[in-house]
């Protein structure tokens, strides 16, 4: 087992990194040294700067508020900083204002990320480091490993058009980098003039989940509770642009998908004979408490991770989809409203970065080519990081 010491505790290591200037915390309640201590309050024990404010990317400092709710500037608890927020009710509210980064000179940011481009805290990072760009704020990442690891990659980047809070940053879906290599991403394409530092994380293989390090796993959202839930995410999350449940509600995000409208048995049999690599399949029948179908008894799968090795859980998402739309085509529909404040594009199409996946699905074509055009896309990706890489396998 990897012991890995994160690029938090490398700072609270070397507070002179800083140097006493007044800085600010882009963070969540994810973001923890080995001792489970909130990042804030390690870095002002650590003597690091003279910390003057908080910045909280989607669900909140405390990560309590649900996918796409709105949360409010606020004060810490811990620290009586001013807490402002970075995901309100509209989309500007995604970038910290030039009035919110007045009298601060570095802005350092822990989120730790699972690895998806959906997820939207590196899109925050995105959006942070555009604005100190134009302000003359350094940017300080404390990296993270990713939790599944750092090999494996899936899906196509992102075409132009289908640009949004969850297909903002230029990867792939599963991208296999740290938060500190897409930021050191970021700035070779976007922000030539920002001045950034990576403090990265020591110890950490490429091959290593997070599970093989001593980290613990902390749910960085309400809906990710388990190493397991990341694992499926990057194919799951596709059922956020229907009106299929994706679990939410229960306590089985992502792992339970179902409807009214399903034979969960039926279903269940149809994905057996597919004989998806690394995954097993319950017909299930549940009752979401919120989200879509709450209160109705919903019918339809529980995913169960068997081998996280073999599988491609965004593979996964796409035959998922297609056997459901198969199934039951004069009831299956694609989400209607807005997502991740998109109104005139399909949610499904802001996932996977064009339309392509949705017209697929829809004329029940084959698979096979798209993903093949993916895995061509995900080698041109991998030989433009050189430089960017900061981890080997040793």
């Amino acid at each position: 087992m990897d012991h890995v010491t994160t690029g938090l505790e490398v700072l609270c290591e070397s507070p002179e990194l800083v140097a006493g200037r007044p800085s600010a915390l882009l963070a969540n309640h994810a973001a923890v040294t080995r001792k489970l201590e909130p990042a804030r309050t390690a870095l002002m024990g650590s003597g690091v700067g003279s910390l003057i404010k908080l910045f909280a990317p989607e669900h909140g400092l405390e990560g309590v508020a649900q996918d796409m709710e709105t949360v409010e500037h606020a004060e810490d608890p811990l620290t009586g900083l001013p807490v402002i927020s970075l995901y309100g009710s509209e989309a500007r509210s995604l970038a910290p204002t030039r009035e919110a980064l007045k009298g601060v000179e570095v802005l350092i940011v822990d989120v730790p990320d699972i690895g998806t481009r959906y997820y939207t805290f590196a899109a925050s990072l995105d959006a942070a480091m555009a604005v100190c760009e134009h302000t003359g704020v350094e940017v300080i990442v404390l990296d993270r490993p990713n939790p599944l690891g750092g090999v494996l990659r899936e899906g196509g980047m992102v075409r132009r058009g289908f640009e949004s809070f969850v297909s903002q940053v230029p990867t792939p879906v599963r991208h296999g980098m740290t938060l500190g290599e897409i930021a050191l991403l970021l700035q070779s394409q976007r922000y030539p003039n920002l001045e950034l530092m990576v403090a990265p994380c020591r110890g950490w293989r490429r091959q290593s989940w997070i599970n093989e390090t001593h980290l613990q796993w902390v749910p960085p959202s309400p809906n990710m509770p388990t190493l397991d839930t990341a694992t499926i995410y990057p194919g799951m999350c596709l059922i956020e642009a229907t009106t299929l449940s994706e679990g939410r509600g229960t306590t089985r995000p992502f792992h339970l998908v179902g409807a009214p409208w399903i034979d969960g048995g039926v279903l269940t049999e149809r994905l057996r004979t597919l004989a998806i690599p690394g995954i097993g399949f319950r017909a299930a029948t549940f009752r979401p408490m919120f989200g879509k179908h709450a209160g109705e008894v919903c019918s339809g799968i529980e995913l169960f991770v068997l081998d996280r090795e073999v599988l491609r859980p965004l593979e996964l998402g796409l035959l998922v989809l297609k056997t459901i739309i198969g199934l039951y085509p004069e009831s299956f529909r694609w989400r209607a409203e807005p997502y991740e404040f998109v109104s005139n594009r399909e949610a499904i199409d802001i996932l996977t970065g064009s339309e392509q996946a949705r017209e697929i699905l829809e004329h029940s074509q084959p698979l096979e080519p798209l993903l093949e055009q993916w895995k061509g896309e995900v080698e041109e990706f991998e030989n433009r990081l050189e430089g960017i890489m900061l981890y080997r396998d040793f």
